[in-house]
């Protein structure tokens, strides 16, 4: 599935709890290094989830402090590579929309 297709429902996601787009664009800056410009071209080109990881300019070491349950499955325990970065962003998102603090979010 292309990023440019998730993308829109990480950000519904997120406003229908009172956040903002500019939220989601910082949990995927602070987990991929994408700059804005990047994320805005990656979001619009096509690119596979598979791709948006592994084109990812710095994927964040902190993540792996990203743990709990995301549909009932820990995002620690995810053996595939590609699933488990989904995953991370998954718990992200799940995790601003609950409201949690973004200096929590971002493992600060």
């Amino acid at each position: 599935m292309a990023f440019g297709k998730v993308y829109p429902l990480y950000v519904l996601k997120a406003e229908k709890k009172g956040r903002t787009r500019e939220d989601v664009h910082t949990i995927i800056r602070w987990l991929t290094g994408y700059s804005e410009e990047a994320l805005a071209a990656v979001i619009g080109d096509g690119t596979d989830m598979k791709g948006f990881f592994a084109r990812a300019p710095r994927l964040n070491p902190d993540r792996t402090l990203i743990t709990g349950a995301i549909c009932g499955i820990r995002v620690e325990e995810v053996e595939e590579e590609t699933m488990r970065e989904i995953r991370y962003l998954d718990k992200l998102i799940d995790e601003l929309a609950r409201g949690k603090a973004m200096e929590k979010i971002l493992r600060g």
